[in-house]
């Protein structure tokens, strides 16, 4: 009997390989190792439009700002029209922040949007190491700058509930490249007529970026609240609209804009409520009906010096042009202005407003669809014809046994006779084209 030494135990050969790939697996983890931070990507949290940076950056309450895809996809559920938009951002030190984005309807209650933007620098000037000071302005410059497209969708699921989903790419070009990715996704929903509830839930794939040297860095995703309630003020025609976004849920972030002292301003909403409602932010707006809206807010709670104002007019319909001024404890203010164009409404009347929203009912949709009109032409015409004449029949037969009760005498109820063909009675000599007619007695008689 031959005895088997430890040699021979081994595994079979599935399993040897599978060792061998978990082994070069964790070898090469270290130069693969993912670094947690925050605010990985955050060029993708600036705000670009100029309407919802007068509302305190309140972006994910604001609806029919696409110039805010990024953190309200779910506001392309009620797109109706083609519209292309633009901004422009001038910051300090010549810092600038362009965006441009379209909005496209695919259907009812779905809608596609797609973004392009920069944010950086140019002609800043630099030394090489090693290098004499040159004389005069004779500098060598570089320019920095952060690269993003986005694309979103957004989707009416029922008749209270939209939702929208996000993909942004950015590329950024410094001393190294990097390449940044993140998808968020949000959903609204209809509590009121007027009042409206949205969740965003931000970097659901994680928000990471890639570094030319090897470095990867990711930020863990958060979550955002935000409402909005609108109501009419018949007596200065005009609307009143009402924005809140509040702070994420679930990690601490820089909430505070005073940087002029330490303290931790920020708590998480389970361990200080009040903290949390403090780190949000929030506008108010007033539309008139002829096109004009003033707008203040404040981008955080905390401090009165991070007010925000603006202004917005809308032209013939398809052109809209906003401002907004943006102030800040520490840094110069800023300065933004935005542009909307319809091609659509450029050349199109606008389309009728739904029913439903006309009354503001709890069956209102924002997507707006063509309310159903009667058809109009020859067989509309024919079949209200025809519609009259059946029921004037109707009503000429009932009148007809009435007539016929009230002549028979009283007795017995006699047996219930056969249905007959109604017959037209005709006077001698005269042709049957006779035409019957409502007398002004309410009654009716025959005219030749």
């Amino acid at each position: 009997m031959r005895i088997a030494s430890v040699f021979d135990m081994r595994p079979p050969m599935g399993l040897r390989r599978l060792a061998v790939a978990l082994l070069a697996v964790f070898a090469m983890q270290p130069a693969f190792a993912a670094d947690r931070v925050v605010g990985a990507n955050a060029t993708l949290d600036i705000e670009p439009g100029a309407r919802s940076a007068a509302l305190g950056s309140a972006t994910m309450a604001v609806d029919g700002d696409y110039l805010g895809l990024v953190s309200n996809p779910h506001q392309l559920s009620s797109v109706r029209y083609l519209w292309a938009s633009f901004s422009h951002t001038a910051y300090y030190e010549d810092t600038r922040y362009d965006y441009a984005s379209a909005v496209i309807p695919l259907s009812e209650g779905q809608g596609l949007g797609v973004s392009f933007a920069r944010f950086g620098a140019d002609d800043i000037p630099y030394i090489r190491e090693g290098d004499p000071l040159p004389e005069g302005s004779d500098y060598n410059t570089l320019s920095i700058a952060d690269w993003i497209v986005s694309a979103t969708w957004g989707r009416r699921l029922f008749e209270r509930l939209d939702l929208g989903v996000g993909f942004h790419l950015l590329y950024r070009d410094m001393d190294q490249t990097g390449w940044g990715f993140r998808g968020d996704a949000s959903l609204r929903y209809r509590v009121v007529d007027e009042l409206y509830v949205s969740g965003l839930l931000r970097g659901w794939t994680s928000s990471a970026t890639t570094w030319e040297s090897g470095e990867f860095e990711y930020s863990a995703p958060e979550f955002y609240l935000a409402a909005s309630y609108s109501l009419p003020v018949a007596y200065l025609y005009g609307k009143l609209n009402l924005y809140w976004q509040g702070a994420g849920l679930f990690h601490h972030e820089a909430r505070a804009l005073d940087f002029e002292t330490d303290e931790d301003v920020g708590g998480r909403i389970w361990d200080s409520p009040l903290d949390w409602l403090s780190g949000g932010r929030g506008g108010i707006e007033f539309a008139f009906d002829f096109g004009l809206s003033v707008r203040a807010g404040l981008s955080s709670f905390t401090t009165f010096k991070s007010v925000t104002a603006g202004a917005g007019l809308t032209i013939a319909k398809f052109l809209r042009v906003d401002y907004a001024f943006e102030s800040h404890p520490v840094l110069s203010p800023v300065h933004r202005v935005s542009v909307s164009i319809s091609p659509y409404l450029f050349a199109h009347a606008p389309k009728p407003e739904p029913e439903a929203t006309r009354r503001g009912g709890a069956g209102s949709s924002l997507l707006g669809a063509e309310p159903d009109e009667p058809e109009e032409g020859p067989d509309s015409a024919a079949s209200g014809v025809a519609q009259e004449g059946a029921s004037s029949s109707a009503t000429q037969d009932a009148r007809q046994d009435a007539g016929q009760s009230a002549a028979q005498p009283a007795g017995p109820a006699p047996e219930a006779p056969a249905p007959q063909a109604p017959v037209v009675q005709e006077t001698s000599g005269e042709s049957s084209d006779e035409v019957l007619e409502p007398a002004p007695s309410g009654g009716m008689y025959w005219e030749e």
